[in-house]
Formats: C-alpha cells, sequence, structure tokens
C-alpha cells in the first residue's frame, strides 16, 4: 500500500518551480528529471509513485501472460516434439507479481528515488485553482515555472443497472489473485479484456467476454479482431459480441449479467470497459478547459495553456505507457527551453499481448478510407510464409499493410502472429519516418524470420 510521506516537510515551502499532478511513469519522468535539472520539483499523487503500468497493468499483466504462454507452448509439444502435459498453477507468477513487479504494492523505493533527487513528494489529491495554483489537503501551493499534469486515467464503470453495487474487480484488482476464479466473466473486449481472458482461460478458469461491439477488438482490423477471436475460442473462452450487457446482479456467491439473449453467470466479474478521466474534479475549469470535457487540449508541446503543460491518459492521444513518456521527454525540453520537436502522432504503435500478438501502428483500412485517400492493401497469411510455416503450431496470423497510393508510403500497418509486436518495429519506422514503399520492397528481408512476411505483404499490395 502507498505509504505516508512526510506532507508537511513536503509544503512547509508553499512554492515550488514545478508542480506535477500525478506520478505514473510519464509524471514520474518529467519529475525527476526537471529535479535532477535543479529546479525545484513538487510531485503530487493520491496514489502510487510509477502508475498503473507497473501495479495494475503493463508489467503485472505482462507477468501473468507470459507464464500462461509458457502453459500453452508446453502444450504443444505434442504437436512438434513428443509429448507433455501440463498442470496449472498460478502460484509461482502470483508471488513474481508480488515481489518482483509490485513490491507487494508499496512504492517506497520510487518515492525515495524522487526525493534523493531533491524532488518534494506529497500523497494527496491535487486539484488546480488556476494556471498557476494547485491545491492538496486544503494547502495552497503556486508554481514559478510550471504546472504539469499527468493524472492518467481510472477504470470507466458503465451505467449498467445493477452493477455498481456488485463486488467486480477492475484491473486495480485482478493482479492481487492468488488463485484463478473458477469461473470469470469480462466486460469489454479491448486489449485489456482479452489479454486477461485468454491467460486466466490457460490457468484453468471458465472465461466469457461479454463486448457490446460486434466483435471484439473493435478498434483494431477485422483480420486482427477475427484470428484473436478464434484463438481466445481454442482456448475455451466464450464470447458474447454484440451482446450490451442490460443488468449485473451478485447473490453473495455469483455474478449473473443479463444480456440481450441470454444469461450469464460468474463467480467473478471483470470490468475492462475502458477508462475516465474525470477533468471535473481535478479543477480543470480553472485553466479554462470545459470539465464536462473528456480530454485536456495540448498544443505539439503538450502546453494546455500558458504555463501548464499535459501527458499521458488524460491528453486523448492514447492510454500507452510509451505514449506518456514520449510525451514526457517533449514536456521536459519544453520547460528546460531546449525546443523541443512538436509531437506526431501518425505512427502511434500499440500492441495486444495475445497469443498470437495484435499490433498495429498508424491508421487502419477503415480510418483511412475515412480520410479520402486512394489506397493499395496488401495481406500476408502469416502460415503462408516461410517463417509461419517452419513454426507450425501457433502460427495464426497475418501481415496487413495500408498505402497512400498517390504518396506511394505506408500510413497502417498490422501485424498479428507469433511475436507480432517485433515485427511491428520495422512498420512503425516504415510509418512513422515515411519510407517510400518503393524503398521498402529494395530492401533485404532475413530469411527465414517473421519480419519477411512484411516482403509478402508488399508483394501483394494492390489498389482497392
Amino acid at each position: 500500500m502507498p505509504q505516508d510521506n512526510a506532507v508537511n516537510d513536503a509544503t512547509s515551502t508553499r512554492e515550488a518551480d514545478v508542480i506535477v499532478l500525478g506520478m505514473g511513469p510519464g509524471g514520474e519522468s518529467v519529475a525527476g528529471t526537471l529535479a535532477d535539472a535543479g529546479l525545484d520539483v513538487v510531485g503530487i499523487d493520491e496514489r502510487l509513485v510509477g502508475g498503473e503500468c507497473p501495479y495494475y497493468g503493463c508489467i503485472p499483466s505482462k507477468m501473468l501472460i507470459r507464464a500462461a504462454n509458457a502453459l500453452s507452448e508446453a502444450r504443444r509439444v505434442n504437436d512438434l516434439a513428443g509429448s507433455s502435459s501440463v498442470e496449472p498453477d498460478l502460484g509461482p507468477v502470483a508471488l513474481r507479481i508480488r515481489e518482483e513487479a509490485t513490491d507487494y504494492w508499496d512504492d517506497r523505493v520510487a518515492v525515495e528515488r524522487f526525493e534523493s533527487k531533491g524532488g518534494r513528494f506529497i500523497r494527496g489529491t491535487g486539484t488546480l485553482v488556476g494556471t498557476d495554483a494547485v491545491q492538496v489537503g486544503g494547502v495552497p501551493l503556486t508554481a514559478r515555472k510550471a504546472v504539469v499534469i499527468a493524472t492518467g486515467t481510472a477504470p470507466a464503470v458503465p451505467p449498467i443497472p445493477g452493477l455498481a453495487e456488485t463486488p467486480f474487480w477492475t484491473n486495480r484488482d485482478i493482479f492481487a489473485v492468488e488463485e484463478p476464479p473458477r469461473s470469470l466473466a469480462i466486460l469489454g473486449g479491448g486489449a485489456i479484456g482479452v489479454e486477461l481472458a485468454q491467460a486466466f482461460a490457460r490457468f484453468g478458469s471458465e472465461v466469457t467476454v461479454i463486448e457490446a461491439a460486434d466483435r471484439i477488438l473493435a478498434a483494431d482490423e477485422p483480420e486482427a479482431s477475427r484470428i484473436v477471436a478464434q484463438a481466445l475460442e481454442r482456448d475455451g473462452v466464450s464470447i458474447c459480441a454484440g451482446a450490451p450487457a442490460q443488468e449485473v446482479s451478485h447473490d453473495g456467491s455469483v455474478f449473473t449479467i443479463s444480456l440481450p439473449d441470454r444469461m450469464v453467470t460468474a463467480e467473478r466479474l471483470l470490468v475492462a470497459a475502458g477508462r475516465t478521466t474525470r477533468l471535473d474534479e481535478l479543477g480543470a475549469a480553472s485553466i479554462g478547459v470545459d470539465p464536462g470535457s473528456r480530454y485536456l487540449p495540448t498544443d505539439g508541446t503538450l502546453r494546455v495553456t500558458e504555463g501548464v503543460w499535459a501527458l499521458g491518459d488524460v491528453t486523448g492521444k492514447g492510454a500507452f505507457t510509451h505514449m506518456s513518456m514520449y510525451q514526457a521527454g517533449i514536456v521536459i525540453q519544453d520547460i528546460l527551453g531546449q525546443g523541443p520537436r512538436p509531437a506526431e502522432y501518425h505512427a502511434v504503435p500499440r500492441v495486444t499481448f495475445t497469443d498470437p500478438e495484435s499490433a498495429a501502428v498508424g491508421l487502419t483500412e477503415q480510418q483511412a478510407r475515412e480520410q479520402g485517400l486512394r489506397l493499395r492493401v496488401g495481406v500476408a497469411r502469416v502460415p503462408s510464409t516461410a517463417r509461419g510455416w517452419i513454426h507450425k503450431s501457433g502460427n495464426e496470423g497475418v501481415i496487413k499493410l495500408i498505402e497512400d497510393a498517390d504518396a506511394g508510403v505506408l500510413v497502417g500497418a498490422t501485424s498479428v502472429g507469433p511475436h507480432g509486436g517485433e515485427v511491428l518495429g520495422a512498420l512503425a519506422v516504415a510509418v512513422h519516418a515515411r519510407v517510400p514503399v518503393a524503398a521498402l520492397r529494395g530492401m533485404i528481408w532475413a530469411y527465414p524470420t517473421f519480419h519477411r512476411g512484411i516482403e509478402d505483404a508488399l508483394r501483394h499490395l494492390h489498389d482497392e
């Protein structure tokens, strides 16, 4: 749990050069770097320093997924190399999450790291009361140079009748689990929902994913959604797509979720239905932002208004740790007067760590069409590529390229398959740097690698 700090000491001087609201990955980076640079920095957070990623998100989830994937890979021995049997046990990875990822959900090390750089940390809820002022615990603080907003998001709880009165889980609860539930229903078929669905199914839970949209991973290419859905179903996951939950109840031991055409029951319920920013509670109106807005508007250097910067989830540019860290670098340079290059968002990479991994960068085909671009689309099926054929069991996947035919560059790409997130690296460079497709076609692609499938997809590019 969060360790209380010397709040009185941190607020004894009620001014600072920089006040950082929110000490997740991006906020912690800004606060620590500016303190290292010699500025007087106050960091404020009511929760754990480090944010969602190390305690409730990226790191514990990938530890869990790695363990679950090891179970699945062991089961593939029967197709490739003999025979094997596996008995799942959540205990080892649950302990690893406690000891290696979260330090038992204690951020003492992170706080001390920041304070060792000269920063002052306050455990509490900070509220904006002006472009240069923040109030925390009834104490007003003034920023001489900058206020940085990095408050992130919280799990969204959809207004489904009965849900709020039940003991549901969010991502902030599920990684404390030491035994897999017998059955698990998941509200939401986005990245978090499908990753955890597959992982817990591999550990023996009976899992049902409930998604209001007509397919899981609805923001991704249809080909990606279909492949991931098939993979989940092979692991025993039931998918209820196009089925918005109408009511939720809990009788003390079992959840019941009412769908339009059926009832789903489960021992546990995970709500993975998006995130919320709560700008009204932040005091956004005091800096001229409509508190009913979903995100804080920023310019190319992440300024909301004079003297106020924002970064991370609260800017609406993608709820990813890598986005927060990218924006943090720009904020740091701008505050230090180093003339940062303005932020670019045309090549945002994103990875869903299912098995197979589903990764994408830039625009989907539909998004590109909505922009009125003339397209060429190329698709390569991973099992038909050299490495995919060699890999055999577990080789499901696709590489899909979206070319702006007039500009001759890729504007989007998807890589689904074994190590799909790593294959995306080459595609992210191509989209970000606007590498001409002709240059990509002239490259030497190592054989037999999964990324060589990009060459196959380039050959298949054709007018749509």
